[in-house]
């Protein structure tokens, strides 16, 4: 397969050179494309001499208009990778601006595009990037999300390159046919979420996020384009997933909703916090007294009741919700299956020391209207695949229901 791996201006260009390489080791070809600013940061010989083959850089090169190079290449590539992508080259992409010879070949291909982002924290949080990223996303392209650490300019934060592993693994998963799940659009909320009682202080639980990682790496292996809504978690995001990250019960509520706008399932696989301190947190630590201290708690949002509530009679998006009991999950699962209105709850019992909250292993029950399936104690990689197993069947369930206006093909 021959992949176009566009290079823009970023610190992390060197980190390009390698992902050429772990291409090439997966058996691919690779034409890699420099705009102006990328050859600031490393040069066009290196490139060449990895991937044995001229470098693009200029769009008005002699001789390239013979063939309308980019035209060419356009119906050639398998893959649009952009390694490292800035600010500048999303802002372009996402406006149809095309003004270089990597821009005009977003707009000339029907290749799918796969962006790994890499800029300072405070541009890639900009309501402008986010925007722009957003306006991508919808129209099918996919993201590695940025990594955590020390950056370029000094600070701290989001917005360092993925590791060249984690590009390579999420354009081999684009690149593999076919996939259950293709076209499909899936939202998965994992983790905890804290409630700050002040700056020092806050309310949480003991979910790791392993379970909706593990489904959200599951559903992208299977083609979908995947939002992933994290809590607070310490492990790395699926490749190939767009990850947003949030910390409060409230800032998942808002997420998620976004999100489920134009999804085919959310799995609420996260485990949200029930209350929040009344009045939000205090802006100075509560000092310590000898005596009591007295915390006035109030319900958080109910994120599956509410998209429940929303999507009423159109039975979209498919809605999975999770029961976290101590003890028999099942009688309450059923009452939440009811009462929230969901279409599948994935009920499990998290005082069992060898399953549920921060255990790589999970036993659990499906409890739907059509009845209950248990699932002994498995990998959660394993119990996340079951899940996506059940999300398929009744997507597709649906799809031949009378009246549902839609066409299935075999």
């Amino acid at each position: 397969m021959l992949i176009a791996l566009g290079v823009t201006g970023g610190i992390g260009a060197y980190k390009a050179v390698e992902v050429a390489r772990g291409l090439q080791k997966r058996g691919h070809d690779v034409v890699a494309i420099m705009t102006r600013s990328a050859r600031k940061f490393v040069g066009e010989v290196t490139f060449e001499a990895i991937t044995r083959r001229p470098v693009i850089t200029d769009q008005y090169a002699r001789g390239a208009n013979a063939n309308i190079e980019h035209i060419a290449l356009a119906t050639d590539i398998g893959l649009l990778l952009v390694a490292p992508a800035t600010a500048n080259t999303i802002g372009k992409l996402a406006n149809g601006i095309a003004d270089d010879f990597l821009t005009s070949l977003y707009l000339a291909t029907r290749a799918p595009v796969l962006l790994a982002p890499a800029m300072n924290t405070n541009m890639l949080e900009h309501p402008a990037v986010q925007r722009n990223m957003e306006t991508l996303a919808a129209r099918g392209v996919r993201f590695v999300d940025p990594g955590d650490g020390f950056l370029a300019c000094g600070w701290i934060g989001k917005g360092r390159l993925a590791e060249p592993e984690a590009i390579v693994e999420a354009a081999e998963g684009m690149l593999r046919s076919g996939g259950s799940l293709l076209g499909r659009r899936i939202v998965v909320s994992a983790g905890p979420t804290y409630e700050d009682i002040d700056p020092v202080r806050y309310l949480g639980n003991r979910s790791s996020g392993r379970m909706g990682y593990a489904i959200a790496a599951e559903a992208s292996r299977r083609g979908a384009h995947v939002v992933l809504v994290s809590g607070p978690t310490k492990l790395e995001p699926p490749a190939g997933v767009q990850v947003e990250r949030v910390r409060s019960a409230t800032e998942m509520a808002r997420a998620v909703t976004t999100h489920a706008k134009g999804a085919d399932a959310v799995v609420m696989a996260a485990a949200v916090a029930d209350y929040m301190p009344e009045g939000g947190a205090a802006d100075a630590k509560v000092p310590k007294t000898e005596g009591p201290l007295t915390l006035t708690l109030v319900r958080t949002p109910d994120i599956l009741a509410e998209l429940g509530r929303a999507r009423g009679s159109a039975g979209k998006p498919l809605l999975v919700g999770f029961a976290a009991e101590t003890g028999d999950p099942r009688p309450r699962a059923r009452r939440k299956l009811a009462s929230k209105q969901v279409d599948l709850i994935v009920a499990n019992d998290v005082s069992r020391a060898d399953a549920g909250f921060d255990a790589e292993r999970n036993a659990a029950v499906f409890i739907s209207a059509d009845g209950e399936v248990e699932h002994p104690l498995q990998l959660k990689t394993e119990l996340a695949s079951k899940i996506l197993d059940r999300v398929e069947a009744m997507l597709i369930a649906r799809l031949l229901r009378p009246g549902s206006g839609q066409a299935v093909q075999a």
